[in-house]
C-alpha cells in the first residue's frame, strides 16, 4: 500500500472528493493520508476537501517545498 495518496479534484469518472470519501471509508485504505493537489483554489473547495478526509490541500502551481512538507506531516501523523 502507498504511504500517501495524492489526488486531484478534477478527474475523469469521479471527482477527487468522491475518491477521497471512498478511500476514507474503506477499511483497507482509511489510514492512508490523502493530499489534494489541484488547480481548484476556492475556500469552499479547500474546506470540502478536508471534510472528505484529506490531510492537506495544495494548489497548482505547486510550491515543491510546501508539497514535501505536507507529505512529511501527513506520513508522520
Amino acid at each position: 500500500q502507498p504511504n500517501v495518496i495524492l489526488l486531484d479534484v478534477v478527474m475523469p469518472g469521479m471527482s477527487g472528493f468522491q475518491a477521497a470519501r471512498m478511500l476514507s471509508r474503506d477499511q483497507a485504505t482509511h489510514d492512508i493520508p490523502i493530499i489534494f493537489v489541484t488547480i481548484r483554489d476556492s475556500e469552499a473547495d479547500r474546506i470540502w476537501g478536508m471534510r472528505q478526509g484529506a490531510s492537506a490541500y495544495v494548489t497548482v502551481p505547486v510550491n515543491p517545498q510546501l508539497l514535501l512538507t505536507a507529505i512529511s506531516e501527513a506520513i508522520a501523523a
